[in-house]
């Protein structure tokens, strides 16, 4: 049997990967003293890889696919295919900005006022080659952590951090100069393995289940029951993806002369709490609400 080597970010990104590969509708299970996780799918072998060092195991063959961060597919220039973004709602696959930052009180107002400076990040080689493109001669050092603190401390000019609202480097005194980029999460195959026929196919249905799975976050579905002369405006109450599915129920005229027709869609889920009590004001009867897993 053919099996695809599939890492797993390590860290951050973990338990976000697990659960929505639970939705995708594979079941992957983690223990504390292994890093190969086993997956209810022959077909895919797991394993643990931080997402720093995904791209790298990805491109030379190591792994077949994996899930990491734009950013560190950036830093390792590495040459692997793109699968797709992978955008969730919960904090840890929500897009990030990495961004230049100085003390508010510097004189530093552009890359080019750098010229000479020291830069501080965990994003070294994108930072080299950021200001090479730009010709201005910098000494980029590795942070292993607390960035924010060096920059604010004054033991460095300037560093590149990731952030998602800024709140952090403002909460330190830090400015921001210029943003670099956005990173997203993203599902990356090695391009041997995008070649293989059966390995593409493999990587392409992961690929369509998670995107279904992140399409159906904050969503649910809803039903109910509508009378005939209530219908019309009923429908046009309700959001949809396409159009909400109507049918009639079965021997519904039999009941007091009345024609009942069923009616479904799927809606934000913020939208329901609204929803729900104007729809019962038109009329609507036997409202059922319902978690999902994909949108495919």
């Amino acid at each position: 049997m053919s099996i695809l080597k599939l890492g797993i970010p390590k860290g951050s990104l973990q338990d976000a990967t697990i659960e929505l590969f639970r939705k995708a509708g594979w079941k992957i299970s983690v223990s504390d003293r292994s890093y190969f996780p086993t997956i209810d799918d022959p077909a895919i072998r797991c394993s643990l890889v931080r997402a720093q060092e995904m791209a790298r195991y990805v491109e030379d063959g190591t792994l077949d696919a994996g899930l990491t961060g734009k950013d560190w597919i950036l830093e390792n220039d590495s040459q692997v295919q793109v699968v797709c973004d992978l955008i969730y709602a919960k904090a840890s696959f929500r897009p990030t900005r990495w961004v230049l930052v100085v003390p508010q009180d510097s004189p530093v107002h552009a890359p080019e006022d750098l010229r000479g400076k020291r830069i501080a990040t965990e994003l070294v080689n994108y930072t080299k080659r950021f200001f090479a493109t730009k010709q201005v001669p910098v000494d980029v050092e590795f942070s292993w952590g607390a960035t924010e603190a060096k920059a604010a401390d004054g033991l460095v000019d300037a560093i590149v951090e990731v952030t998602e609202t800024g709140n952090t480097i403002r909460a330190n005194g830090l400015r921001i100069v210029c943003d670099l980029f956005e990173s997203t999460p993203q599902l990356i195959a090695n391009r041997r393995a995008w070649n293989d026929a059966w390995k593409h196919e493999k990587t392409e249905q992961i690929s369509m289940l998670l995107q279904g799975a992140l399409r159906a976050e904050s969503k649910v579905g809803i039903k109910m029951n509508v009378p005939k002369e209530k219908l019309q405006a009923v429908i046009s109450m309700i959001p949809s993806l396409t159009a909400p599915t109507v049918s009639p129920l079965f021997q519904t005229g039999q009941l007091h002369g009345v024609e009942w027709y069923a009616v479904e869609s799927v809606i934000s889920e913020p939208e329901v709490r609204e929803l729900i009590p104007r729809l019962i004001k038109q009329g609507a009867a036997g409202i059922i609400e319902y978690p999902l897993n994909k949108i495919v």
